[in-house]
């Protein structure tokens, strides 16, 4: 699944192609999608001109004039900017016409995803209740060790619930506790703050750099160009199980935590 830097290396890919310009038609192929799209989609978004393109986890939203477009990648979304003159191919379930000769296309092989119109400020049940951008100051040590008080969860589970923080995924998450040499079995409610002091420098950390990479490519993403990501080279646990620690050599293990695969070193992280 895209995690938070595969979809904001998307959103910075075709945000300077669509900002600012009209949607003037919508194709849509397949409307069974996980969130199946609406009916009434072109009648919604037709003449709207994009103001701008935001993310808010693993979400992108789209500024339109009359309220905005929620699109979601799922486990394996794709968007892509086009010439009209492209045809599509299999899993090309949508298409955004713009003026100025220009496309947006969703693909979409599993159908994971969504391409939503919003009212307004509405806010999209999709979108209630998620905890604070990684990236913002609303996310500090504090607050997450006054969350975690008395939580017996394991603190890699704790740091991928949405609720908790947006758009931590399970790659992201493992990487970010080897840089603050945290175990992931460990429970939420045994992390000090000073532990969680390191845990959010190494989350930003993580996530900036793997932004900077274009994300990470384990098997299908790529960017709105159709590149791929290249922080897989950089992952220090994550996939490696069995394999040497890039530090200490011991050996990564790897361990099934809430129905999730997670990796670790058992000598850096205590």
């Amino acid at each position: 699944m895209p995690e938070l830097p595969e979809v904001e290396t998307i959103r910075r890919g075709i945000a300077p192609h669509v900002t600012g310009r009209c949607i003037e038609a919508v194709t849509v192929r397949e409307p069974r999608l996980r969130w199946p799209v609406p009916a009434d989609l072109s009648a919604r978004i037709v003449n709207c001109t994009v103001g701008g393109v935001e993310r808010r986890g693993k979400y992108l939203l789209f500024d339109l004039d009359r309220g905005r477009l929620l699109i979601h990648l799922g486990m394996s979304g794709r968007l892509y900017v086009l010439t009209p003159d492209v045809a599509p191919i299999r899993h090309d379930h949508l298409d955004l016409h713009l003026s100025g000769g220009l496309l947006l296309r969703f693909h979409d092989p599993r159908r994971f995803g969504a391409v939503l119109p919003l009212d307004g400020d509405t806010l999209h049940p999709l979108l209630a209740g998620m905890g604070p951008e990684p990236l913002s100051q609303d996310f500090s040590a504090g607050y997450l060790h006054r969350l975690a008080r008395g939580r017996r969860v394991s603190v890699k589970s704790f740091l991928m619930d949405g609720h908790v923080v947006a758009g931590v995924g399970n790659i992201y998450a493992s990487e970010s506790l080897f840089r603050a040499g945290i175990r992931p079995t460990l429970a939420a409610g045994r992390v000090s703050l000073p532990r969680y002091q390191r845990l959010v420098v190494a989350v930003r950390e993580t996530l900036e750099r793997a932004i900077h990479q274009g994300g990470t490519t384990l098997r299908d993403f790529s960017d709105a160009h159709g590149q791929a990501g290249y922080f897989q080279q950089e992952l220090m646990v994550y996939g490696r199980g069995g394999e040497p620690c890039r530090v200490c050599a011991s050996v990564i293990r790897r361990q099934v935590i809430n129905q999730r695969s997670g990796f670790y070193c058992p000598q850096c992280q205590r």
